[in-house]
């Protein structure tokens, strides 16, 4: 039977189940409080420069082939995926390089440049983690909602260690320092610590291994318009700049939601993409709530946050040694991430992501202009950071030290420049503490012991997104969306 549904949020999340739910006969109106679609893969433009807001490393695109394919197209008529290898380049504090690549014999070759006793312990490693792989990623897509399911897979996560933090399952395997960074730094895709994450999260790799890394031409915002497309051609009413302010609950029931400006939209169904904490601590009275109270959710363990520099130069840096996906770690790696996930504090020195997508793409950046986009992780804002003041400093640092050790020149060339940082995360997106990944994936936050896809105190309403089951990542957040639409039916 058809049912009226309310999706709050534009994310990739919101998206997925807004088109599987239209593409089920449902009436779907999606709200969004921004002036276009994306949530975190909102996409600026600024002087001729695309930008792409958050996910830029796309894997699986099978599981958006799969929700084109349940409304009766086909993917590639609406954005294309370009595959990427190396997937990653890696860079130590020397400037040395590593690729990483999707072929195990081609990556074995270079951990064996680095320790050649390191190559054969990383196939051993590699075969761990597909047997990991091979174990859970089927409860990717399905809700686990009781304790019983917990209990099926316990056996399993004992036997695989899987339990045990990234941090000592790779240490178990690779004993070079540098080839122990490179390959525990997954968990921090995702908003989660090496150090406590549970090494079931090394599942990553082999969703890389298996289907590769991509990159969308046109940028992550050439997915967000595909799926508009889709949803408008679906018949799904598209509300932008249209904010929420409560969820109506009536004896413990969904039963719509109220506007900024008092409008109140009755739905048969709400479906919420927006920061899981922040939803239950500020869109629904603590009057009804009885699990998620408000001390609970200030008690939960959230990702870390970040401060991302959006820059575009007036030359192109083709002789850089920089691939179009480059992780630069320092030498303090634990220390470092000591300081943002346990201490709350900022480092002096940083670790940095720097996405070169004009390596693959020429179309997002004025003819003759280089695209780049640097990530610094740091704490969430439960740290005494004044952002208004830090922030600039640390993207003049960052770009600084880029200047010095990769992009000769840099500042001098650059005509576009924005960062966003914590603050923008928490006021924009409206993430507790402005964590850019909601949730932080512990064992304790994890499969079943993570909130739930389906509400688990009130009816016919839905989570999906970062917060929720199965987690952060775009093929978790793609996957909730499906897992929420199954539910509803």
């Amino acid at each position: 039977m058809s049912k009226k549904v309310v999706v709050i949020g534009g994310g990739f999340g919101g998206l997925a189940a807004a088109a599987r739910l239209a593409a089920r006969g449902h009436e779907v109106h999606l709200y969004d409080k921004r002036d276009q679609l994306g949530g975190r893969a909102y996409q600026y433009e600024i002087n001729g420069f695309h930008f792409d807001g958050g996910p830029t490393v796309i894997t699986a695109p099978h599981l958006f082939d799969d929700i084109f394919a349940a409304a009766g197209r086909r993917r590639e008529d609406y954005f294309t995926l370009l595959p990427l290898d190396p997937l990653y380049r890696f860079f130590d504090q020397e400037g040395r390089c590593f690729n990483y690549w999707r072929g195990l014999d081609e990556t074995a070759q270079e951990v064996a440049r680095y320790n050649p006793d390191d190559a054969e312990r990383y196939r051993a490693m590699l075969e761990h983690i597909r047997h990991i792989f091979d174990t859970f990623q089927p409860y990717s897509d399905k809700p686990l909602t009781t304790l019983g399911q917990m209990m099926t897979i316990m056996p399993d996560m004992v036997r695989l260690q899987a339990f045990m933090n990234t941090d000592w399952f790779i240490e178990r395997y690779l004993k070079d320092p540098f080839l122990r960074k490179v390959f525990t730094f997954h968990p921090l895709l995702i908003g989660g610590n090496p150090l406590d994450t549970p090494a079931i999260y090394t599942l990553i790799m082999q969703f890389e291994k298996q289907w590769g890394v991509f990159y969308p031409q046109g940028g992550t915002g050439a997915i967000v318009r595909g799926f508009e497309k889709l949803l408008r051609e679906l018949g799904v009413h598209i509300h932008l700049q249209r904010e929420v302010a409560q969820i109506v609950i009536q004896n413990h029931k969904a039963t719509g939601i109220r506007l900024d400006g008092g409008e109140e939209v009755k739905a048969d169904a709400v479906v919420c993409n927006g920061d899981l904490p922040f939803v239950y601590k500020h869109l629904i009275s603590a009057a009804h709530r009885r699990r998620f109270t408000d001390r609970k959710v200030d008690r939960m363990n959230y990702s870390m946050s970040l401060l991302v520099i959006y820059f575009g130069t007036k030359k192109r840096y083709l002789d850089s040694p920089l691939a179009h996906h480059n992780i630069i770690v320092n030498s303090r790696f634990r220390g470092w991430l000591k300081d943002i996930f346990r201490h709350a504090t900022l480092p002096e020195d940083f670790s940095l992501y720097v996405h070169m997508p004009s390596r693959s793409d020429d179309s997002i950046s004025p003819p003759g202009h280089e695209n780049f986009y640097a990530l610094v992780p740091v704490p969430d804002m439960r740290a005494s950071i004044k952002w208004e003041q830090v922030g600039p400093l640390l993207r003049d640092k960052a770009l600084a030290f880029l200047e010095e050790h990769y992009l000769p020149d840099l500042r001098a060339n650059i005509v576009a420049l924005h960062h966003i940082d914590p603050t923008h995360f928490r006021h924009t997106l409206n993430s507790q503490y402005g964590a850019a990944f909601s949730l932080r994936p512990t064992l304790l936050q994890s499969a079943n012991f993570r909130p739930h896809c389906q509400s688990e105190e009130f009816d016919n309403l839905y989570f999906v997104g970062a917060g929720t089951h199965p987690g952060a990542g775009v093929p978790s957040v793609l996957s909730s969306g499906k897992i929420a639409a199954d539910l509803i039916g």
